[in-house]
């Protein structure tokens, strides 16, 4: 057993290139697990700096030296960070305390219909089964309602926490925007070999990957909720603010998002006109949405777009999902194609005899 392992492991991490490859991966792995709330700051920066350094080098391709290009990115990015605090996010905090207030109602109007449905359908439903639904969701809204206590109990420490950010974030991001080559640069000499092939084909496929799929994904998160809220909003539909950020935000998960927020849009547009003209209108209006945002918007925004079965997605979102919760499922895709150019780029057998 010992030699089959040994064997094994000569054939597969005989090359230095590939020994590093794999502990760089697994440092990354375990720092995230184990210190990723105390560098969540830092996590946050490098993205954040990552997704404007497209802008950046659009700019400095005008002739606009580095310093003056990022000092432009980076007012424009804070400006409007704070513009959507100070006008969009107490529009959205006051529709959702308005959707808290009228869930009782809601439910009382729920109930009423589901108890019509075992007259109605006496040989498919029965008033057992809807007892139990009426229980299970009476159970979540408590749940409910339990998490916006604790929320409201811990207000002062989420407070300070996000006061903290909204100094570090910006910081960080600025000096990683303006030092992104140097810091880069630093990180290569110090704790990567001389020769490394292997790691540039990784990195090269791995950066034109992520850019575009990151850069792409927050285009699309901006245009699908502005493009909802227009939508919601001309139709009249309650809390278009916050249903057009849920939707907008449901485009970081493939195939399951679309298909989760759709059940809050079609609940809140039934309890307010019910099975009438105005929500079959509404429903057409999210439909071709969704068919747009499918058809014409990802195929645009990502042309260079990873070939990877949808069986892989789906794993990918439940396993980084479980592992690092919402920046694991918005980087499902991203590590997915990661894990897809390490294999493909780590070295044969073959490859390790003719090296030998």
């Amino acid at each position: 057993m010992f030699e089959v392992l040994g064997r094994w492991i000569e054939r597969h991490f005989s090359n230095e290139e590939a020994l590093v490859l794999f502990f760089q991966l697994l440092m990354a792995f375990l720092i995230i697990v184990f210190m990723g709330g105390i560098l969540a700051p830092v996590f946050a920066s490098i993205i954040l700096a990552f997704l404007l350094q497209g802008v950046v080098s659009w700019i400095e391709r005008r002739g606009v030296r580095h310093a003056f290009a990022v000092s432009l990115v980076f007012l424009v990015a804070v400006g409007l960070f704070f513009g959507f605090v100070v006008f969009l996010l107490p529009i959205i905090w006051g529709q959702f305390n308005n959707l808290l207030k009228e869930l009782p109602r809601m439910l009382n109007e729920g109930q009423a219909s589901l108890m019509l449905l075992p007259e109605k359908y006496p040989d498919l439903i029965s008033s057992g089964q809807v007892k139990n639904w009426i229980s299970q969701a009476t159970g979540e809204v408590g749940k409910l309602g339990q998490l916006v206590v604790s929320f409201s109990l811990s207000s002062i420490a989420n407070l300070m926490t996000m006061l903290v950010y909204s100094v570090l974030v910006p910081i960080l991001m600025f000096f990683f925007m303006k030092d992104g080559t140097l810091i880069t640069r630093w990180w290569a000499g110090n704790f990567l070999p001389k020769k490394r092939k292997l790691l540039n084909q990784v990195w090269v496929e791995m950066d034109a990957q992520i850019s575009n799929y990151v850069r792409g994904k927050v285009i699309e998160i901006v245009i699908v909720g502005i493009a909802t809220y227009v939508a919601f909003a001309l139709l009249g539909l309650n809390y278009a603010a916050l249903l057009a950020l849920l939707v907008g935000l449901s485009v970081v998960i493939p195939y399951i998002g679309a298909a989760v927020v759709t059940i809050p849009v079609a609940l809140i547009a039934y309890f307010q006109w019910g099975w009438s003209n105005d929500f079959i209108w509404l429903m057409v209006a999210y439909g071709i949405i969704q068919a747009l945002d499918g058809n014409v918007l990802v195929p645009l925004l990502f042309s260079e777009a990873v070939n990877l079965h949808p069986v892989a997605i789906i794993l990918a979102v439940l396993v980084f999902g479980g592992v690092w919760g919402l920046w694991g499922v918005f980087f499902a895709i991203p590590l997915a194609t990661l894990c897809k150019a390490v294999l493909h780029a780590w070295p044969r057998s073959s490859e390790v005899v003719t090296s030998q």
